[in-house]
């Protein structure tokens, strides 16, 4: 039998051949999962609301969904996507467990999130907005005072305009202490239409806003609340009183309300 017939490798004195051979005999199989720790994968999904959440596109990654944006075609929300996270992008299968239901009730329960490379001051953000129940609405200052900055308000829309998962992450809750709804990642009017779909009075709330009206509190409770809090919607005309802002509530005998924690609308 010849040498090629027994496949020993490389004639001898071919040092180009031996230093290949060697080469091969290192190789190996990638670990398990790497792939899935370097790259992010992509899925299209249906919004919660018609156009412009009709077209989803989400990123997740291995520790959760990391990127959602609307109105977007793939290429666009891949560019997107690498420009912010140096990181590619494959397309997936289907969406995790649970993203849809998510979507749908505005709640995202066990639902993992990665905010992984987030600052400071915007992972506190985020963390605040969160909060805010569906249904209600917080200004920014209560936000800014959530995060630990009560001064940055102007900070906390910057914040809020970066949000990486808007919609998991409820930034449409969060609106001007004037009652008007500021500014959103989608736009006003799809600002106006999730908070309408949550039972958000929107109108009602730029009227008490407009009369000078930022909290309302119960004349039999003696509690001080913003007026989309859940205790606050519950109190009658005939026992509602309005009140500009904290300090005129706190002179007149009121105390905050424990759940949605009232404060001065500006910064101190």
């Amino acid at each position: 039998m010849t040498r090629d017939e027994r496949g020993a490798g490389p004639p001898a004195g071919d040092p180009a051949g031996e230093l290949a051979a060697e080469l091969a005999g290192l190789g190996a199989d990638a670990p398990a999962g790497l792939l899935d720790r370097i790259a992010a994968r992509r899925v299209h999904v249906p919004g919660p609301l018609p156009d412009p959440h009709a077209d989803l596109q989400v990123a997740f990654t291995d520790h959760g969904v990391a990127y959602l944006r609307a109105g977007m075609g793939e290429a666009e929300f891949a560019a997107a996507f690498r420009a912010r996270f140096a990181r590619p992008l494959l397309p997936a299968a289907a969406p995790p467990a649970g993203l849809v239901p998510a979507l749908r009730s505005g709640r995202p329960g066990g639902l993992r999130l990665d905010l992984r490379g987030l600052g400071e001051f915007e992972a506190a953000v985020l963390r605040a907005a969160a909060r805010i129940p569906r249904g209600q609405v917080r200004p920014y200052a209560w936000v800014a005072r959530m995060a630990g900055r009560p001064r940055a308000v102007r900070a906390v829309g910057s914040a809020l305009g970066r949000n990486p998962v808007p919609l998991l992450i409820p930034c449409h809750r969060v609106t001007r202490s004037d009652g008007a709804l500021g500014e959103y990642v989608f736009g006003a009017a799809a600002k106006e239409r999730l908070l309408r779909a949550e039972d958000v009075d929107v109108d009602g709330v730029a009227e008490l806003a407009r009369r000078g009206v930022r909290l309302v509190g119960s004349d039999t409770t003696g509690i001080v609340c913003y007026p989309t809090c859940g205790d606050a919607r519950r109190i009658t005309p005939a026992h509602r009183r309005g009140f500009g802002d904290l300090a005129a509530a706190l002179a007149a005998g009121y105390r905050p309300c424990l759940r949605c924690r009232p404060g001065d609308p500006r910064p101190a």
